[in-house]
């Protein structure tokens, strides 16, 4: 009989020494046999339990009803079941947890967001192995910038622009450098955060089309060689550069359209641009 059985077994007919025996040679079976049938912890089903994480944590909430150090040992196998016990069993911090918490950079920032609420150095290293807790860290548990939660952040463009835009609230060279390597961040930070053109942006957004042709239109606000040459990597942005950002035929915009399905569209509109 696997344990399983034996559980609807002993739910029906009652448990015995030999029921119990066999239902712990698994810590899931164990745990529901401590709740479920003999409605008590017991030694023998919570050790069986405790040989996993997420066994120790129901064991502790549903059939001890209390924290203990080996069904919190057994939680903090994994990170996520730690953080778990500390909120619904410990309800306040513990180094156990806080360790675990320490396995994973999501779980070490929750933990100093909802368990310890407050920074410390070891939570905050561990959430800076991964830039996006490295930002949420610095926004939401520092509540101020800091140049090792910046440099993490700075790993990945998106989180270099919304720490810029969201921590540090101004421009700096590393977030701006960071951001650049993706024409989209490069173009947002020269739009929400230096609020101005810069050669280094205009370069970066100019290796896309789209935002090439979006930083001429919103942050130089008017035509320049670079963003044309953009624009024209694309038929379609180059038609969109020669009637919005040139408001005229050029000769590169041209070329770009040129024996594509935008030539007419191009030839009607500054044909009759020109009639007018």
């Amino acid at each position: 009989m696997n344990s399983k059985k034996t559980i609807k077994y002993a739910k029906k007919y009652g448990s015995s020494e030999k029921m119990r025996k066999i239902v712990c040679e698994k810590a899931y079976s164990a745990y529901l046999c401590a709740e479920e049938v003999n409605k008590c912890s017991q030694d023998n089903t919570r050790e069986s339990a405790c040989r996993e994480a997420k066994s120790g944590y129901f064991y502790a909430l549903y059939a001890d009803k209390c924290p203990r150090d080996d069904t919190r040992k057994a939680a903090c196998l994994e990170s996520w079941i730690g953080l778990d016990y500390v909120k619904d069993i410990n309800k306040y911090p513990h180094e156990d947890t806080r360790n675990a918490a320490y396995q994973n950079p999501e779980t070490a920032y929750r933990y100093a967001l909802e368990i310890d609420k407050c920074p410390s150095e070891n939570t905050r290293n561990a959430a800076c192995k991964d830039f996006g807790y490295a930002y949420f860290y610095a926004r939401d548990v520092d509540k101020c910038p800091r140049d090792d939660t910046r440099e993490a952040a700075c790993k990945e463009s998106e989180y270099a622009y919304f720490y810029a835009l969201d921590v540090d609230k101004c421009p700096k060279d590393n977030t701006r450098e960071a951001a650049c390597k993706v024409p989209t961040y490069a173009y947002l930070y020269a739009a929400e955060i230096d609020k101005c053109p810069r050669n280094d942006t205009r370069e970066a957004a100019c290796k896309n089309p789209n935002w090439a042709c979006l930083y001429a239109r919103d942050i130089d606000k008017c035509p320049q060689d670079d963003t044309r040459k953009g624009a024209c990597q694309k038929a379609d942005w180059a038609f969109f550069y020669a009637k919005y950002i040139d408001n005229k035929p050029t000769e590169e915009t041209w070329l770009s359209v040129k024996g594509t399905k935008y030539e007419t569209t191009y030839r009607k509109f500054f044909n009759k641009l020109t009639e007018e």
